[in-house]
């Protein structure tokens, strides 16, 4: 009886899906588990598997189609079963344009081989059934699922104890999963590249006894090899998955004559291949076309490192034309970005801001207070302690700690700005803590970890943190914790030259501060000898948006003014640990 695969759940909230690509095509013979298809949503793109062993009877919804949670994407079932259509395929395919006519031998001759290996492979599984499970954990608030990115240990590899597994990715987070115990990777359930749910079995850890057992699975993809991705030349516009698996498909199968022409289509062409959101995004952001990337996954799967590695070898060529210039060449034309005129996914990364940022400006009322602050006494005392500050402490001394302690000993002081309300619940709760978000700006988008606690920190600490969570940021090395509970959110919007922002209001919280460029101006000053005189100052705006619904303009300004005057006081010596 023909089975029914269809949209599966896809994390809380989730009503539909994309199909972006089917990984298989009609007639193709499936096992259990083995991915269909490429799905997307606001949320996550993952893969769909077969839930049933037998032949792709019917495509119900195409590519770039919708469709809802608990829709029919496919039917499965047994040739007998295609309707006619399946036995319609003997030889004489020419004659039948629309049908994968040379697939017809693979009905007659390949169900029987492809179900033989199936029990040779049990015993692995089984062996490894008394070992330990490596779960994919929760990842923070509101992730449900996440992609393995890199492997740091092989099949057969002894491991410790909270010894890094593997790399996985997340829309909010890049982290390491750690063994859970001590022995030997048995088994790994989850390939590089794929999307898996929280709570899904990673790996297999047991015993070294074991491990023998372990390469069992190893030859597992030829499970499914067939004979028919031979003939997927003649298909090429309809099926341009096919090409990638062909070649080690065809060398397990020594049984059909139409495998001759697969060696001609190289393994590893990357532009048929699967390719991840993440790799897709890399390879995106940094111009890279991936027809031209040589992929060392499975099937010729272009890998994330595949991509990078091309990113590196063409960075360590770019300083070669440069040394060869003239000392008196004209100004060399701006560079064209490769993303002119293109149009590509996006990253699950820039779906999650896009829905939290409209959310918050659909939700909240907000306004932004803008003030001037002269931050010249400031300006001194960092130049004269700045290095002295880098022997001591180790880490550069920045005027972004000096703006944070005014803005937190004033949030102490006005913690209405540091507060949260309930409009179902009609409360309105002040934290006994100020957990501080930093705005970074890294070659994912905008992240936003956290300072918890950060009113119990002096300058040395601040800096230490900021500079810390700032790096984990950038390298991809934030846990999920880092991501959550912030009560406030400081943004430096300065550091690209802006004069003025009005930054956005992050969802549960009630107010951000925006610190600009600080430039030099002429201002009027109140000399204690000459009275009011005009000098050069260093002078910064400080912009401050909140929820008006919870905070009045007064509050603002009353907030702002205490900013502003700490760091105009410039009374900062005693907190920089010297």
């Amino acid at each position: 009886m023909p089975t029914s695969v269809t949209m599966p759940a896809l994390g809380e909230s989730v009503t539909e899906g994309t199909v972006t690509q089917w990984l298989k095509k009609e007639g193709d013979t499936v096992e259990v588990d083995e991915p269909l298809l490429e799905v997307s949503t606001d949320k996550v793109d993952t893969e769909v598997p077969s839930p049933v062993a037998g032949v792709l009877l019917k495509i119900v919804v195409p590519e770039d189609t919708d469709v809802e949670v608990g829709g029919e994407l496919a039917i499965i079932g047994d040739p007998s079963e295609a309707g006619g259509d399946a036995p319609a395929a003997p030889a004489p395919a020419p004659a039948q344009e629309p049908l994968p006519e040379p697939e017809a031998p693979k009905a007659e001759a390949a169900p029987a081989p492809a179900a033989e290996p199936e029990p040779a492979a049990a015993p692995a599984p089984a062996a490894a059934a008394s070992g330990t499970e490596v779960l994919l954990p929760e990842l923070g608030e509101s992730v449900t699922e996440g992609t393995v990115t890199t492997w740091l240990k092989a099949v057969g590899d002894t491991v410790e104890v909270d010894e890094p597994l593997l790399e996985i990715s997340t829309d909010k987070v890049d982290t390491e999963i750690p063994s859970p115990a001590a022995g030997t990777l048995l088994e790994i359930r989850v390939a590089e590249d794929e999307t898996t749910e929280v709570g899904s079995v990673l790996a297999i850890i047991g015993s070294g006894d074991a491990a023998a057992a372990a390469p069992a699975p190893e030859p597992t993809p030829a499970v499914k090899s067939e004979p028919e991705p031979a003939p997927a030349p003649a298909q090429a516009e309809s099926t341009p998955t096919a090409p990638a698996p062909a070649a080690p498909e065809v060398a397990e199968a020594p049984v059909s004559a139409p495998a001759a022409p697969a060696p001609a289509a190289p393994a590893s062409k990357p532009s048929g291949s699967y390719v991840t959101p993440l790799v897709r995004k890399l390879a995106a952001d940094n111009g890279v076309d991936l027809a031209q990337v040589t992929g060392s996954g499975v099937g010729g799967r272009v890998r994330k490192e595949d991509v990078q590695a091309l990113i590196d070898a063409k960075k360590a060529e770019a300083p070669a034309p440069a040394a060869a210039a003239p000392a008196k060449a004209a100004p060399a034309p701006a560079e064209v970005s490769p993303l002119r005129g293109r149009t590509e996914k996006m990253s699950r990364l820039r779906q999650a801001a896009a829905k939290a940022l409209l959310q918050s400006m659909q939700t909240t009322a907000q306004l932004t207070t803008v003030r001037e602050v002269d931050v010249t006494k400031v300006a001194k005392l960092r130049a004269a302690k700045k290095d002295e500050f880098l022997a001591r402490h180790g880490v550069k001394l920045s005027f972004l700690p000096f703006f944070s302690i005014a803005a937190i000993e004033a949030l102490q002081q006005y913690p209405v700005v540091n507060a949260t309300m309930n409009m179902e619940e009609k409360t309105i709760t002040y934290p006994e803590a100020e957990h501080v978000g930093f705005a970074v700006d890294t070659p994912k988008g905008l992240i936003v970890p956290v300072v918890k606690n950060a009113g119990d920190l002096n300058i040395p600490g601040l800096a230490k943190r900021i500079a810390e969570i700032a790096k984990k940021a950038r390298d991809g090395g934030l846990a999920p914790d880092d991501l959550f509970g912030a009560t406030f959110t400081i943004t430096n919007t300065g550091s690209v030259g802006a004069l003025f922002d009005t930054p956005i209001v992050p969802v549960g919280q009630s107010a951000i501060l925006g610190t600009a460029a600080i430039v030099k101006r002429p201002r009027v000053i109140n000399d204690p000898e000459l009275g009011e005189v005009i000098a050069v100052r260093s002078v910064m705006h400080l912009t401050l948006s909140y929820d008006h619904r919870l905070i009045d303009g007064a509050d603002a300004a009353r907030y702002l003014e205490a900013v502003t005057k700490r760091i105009e006081e410039g009374n900062f010596e005693h907190q920089l640990g010297l």
